[in-house]
């Protein structure tokens, strides 16, 4: 898959499968089976956390975080962006979570086959931002009879019906409108996105992380980009949180796997990338016991300052001053180190649960080795259509490489300090040492 091809045949991209069509023939007989008592019972014996019958047919929302960040930004009087966002909060949030939700529990009534959809083995890419975990996952998305994922636009409507009735209109635009309102769509992406591809490709119809779809229920790091927020709303350490909020979190994100693993024709394995989500990997095996997990691993000085310097842009360019946002950015610096270290850990205790570390230098200089390492290590079979579009690739992947350049102790970050929380990693990896870079 082309995620350069034309925008209209990715926004179609997953089209009603054969087992979707049997699915659907068998609603009937479903919502039977379901009343019945093999039914019934069925859903007695499901556990919570698997979730067989699709316990969650509500979204959770995060009052506590929403009414902290409605807090701060109320008191922050000096910032030009205050009654946007205030308005935003006020009206807008509320409004759409009661949008979402109403289409979200519908979905259940309308698609009955998602009580008993399967989500097998999903794989989950994590590790620091700027590690590879972009490149990765784009690149095993190219096996797109495989696997299922999240295009950026799908994850603005969490529910099946939402996106259903939008592919719906998105016919009706091409067929009778000679796609009047995509093509006013496509170029505001453009507008919007093209100046910062060169950064992030990022785009309506690109894969990108999941967390997104969880914007509606406040508990998501795109909240913490709005403002710097990050010392009242942790949305990083979920493995610290009660085991209350974790399944309420990790329930409502499976629901939403489960709909777009249903809207992609059901038999596919999710895929998905989530650098945030380093912080909840014990989360993600408690809520899908068959994860496998990827780790994405890169020197932390072309990683730790590249984040925080995107992450100061991004709060200069909304107006904050640096007395503002100084805190998160101490806070994101911690939160770096354990992208590193969290993984690990939490997966040196689950032993059962398949991963494997993905080194950013043999990301980018042996792409196709790397897919195929991570494929034996996975058990996946690698037809052999997929192994020459990786070929194809491969010096175009080869060519993925920064020409920025960012200094640690610009951001004040203490790199005796980096040394010391890394150590292990330095000697594993035989990443050249701080002070070496600086010499050099």
């Amino acid at each position: 898959m082309d995620w350069s091809m034309p925008a209209a045949q990715l926004i179609f991209r997953h089209p009603v499968s054969q087992p979707g069509r049997a699915l659907g023939k068998r609603m009937t007989s479903t919502l039977r089976s379901m009343t019945g008592p093999a039914g019934l019972a069925r859903c007695k014996f499901a556990s919570p956390r698997n979730q067989t019958c699709g316990e969650n047919m509500f979204l959770y929302f995060d009052l506590s975080y929403y009414f902290n960040m409605l807090r701060r930004i109320w008191h922050k009087k000096h910032w030009p962006g205050r009654n946007a966002l205030l308005l935003r909060l006020i009206l807008v949030v509320p409004l759409l979570y009661l949008v979402h939700s109403v289409f979200f529990f519908l979905d259940k009534i309308l698609f009955p086959g998602l009580w008993f959809q399967k989500i097998e083995k999903p794989i989950f890419i994590v590790g620091h931002a700027r590690s590879g975990t972009t490149l990765l996952s784009r690149l095993l998305a190219y096996d797109a009879d495989r696997f299922s994922f999240f295009l950026y636009w799908e994850m603005f409507f969490p529910s099946l019906l939402e996106k259903k009735i939008i592919r719906g209109l998105g016919v009706i635009d091409r067929a009778l409108l000679n796609s009047f309102f995509f093509k006013r769509i496509q170029a505001w992406d453009d507008k919007t996105f093209g100046p910062y591809r060169h950064i992030h490709n990022m785009g309506l119809w690109v894969p990108e992380e999941d967390d997104f779809v969880m914007n509606v229920t406040f508990f998501a790091a795109y909240w913490q980009l709005a403002a710097p927020v990050m010392d009242i709303n942790d949305m990083f350490y979920l493995d610290r949180k009660p085991e209350k909020l974790r399944r309420r979190v990790m329930g409502t994100f499976k629901e939403c796997v489960r709909r777009q693993l249903y809207l992609c024709g059901g038999d596919k394995i999710h895929l998905s990338k989530n650098p945030v989500y380093s912080g909840r990997v014990a989360s993600i095996i408690e809520a899908f016991p068959d994860a496998r997990i990827l780790i994405n691993i890169r020197d932390p000085l072309e990683c730790v300052p590249s984040n925080m310097k995107l992450m100061e842009g991004n709060y200069l360019g909304k107006g904050w001053q640096s007395e503002d946002y100084a805190e998160s950015l101490r806070i994101l610096e911690t939160m770096s180190y354990d992208c590193y270290r969290m993984p690990r850990e939490v997966l040196s205790r689950k032993t059962r649960t398949p991963h494997m570390v993905v080194d950013y230098r043999d990301l980018v200089a042996e792409p196709l080795n790397t897919i195929e390492s991570i494929y034996n290590k996975l058990e996946l079979p690698l037809c052999e259509a997929y192994r020459e579009q990786l070929q194809e690739r491969d010096s175009k992947a080869r060519e993925h490489k920064t020409t920025h350049s960012y200094s640690a102790e610009e951001y004040g970050i203490d790199t005796q300090r980096m040394l010391a929380e890394l150590e292990d990693f330095y000697q594993e990896f035989q990443w050249p040492r701080p002070d070496q870079s600086s010499a050099a």
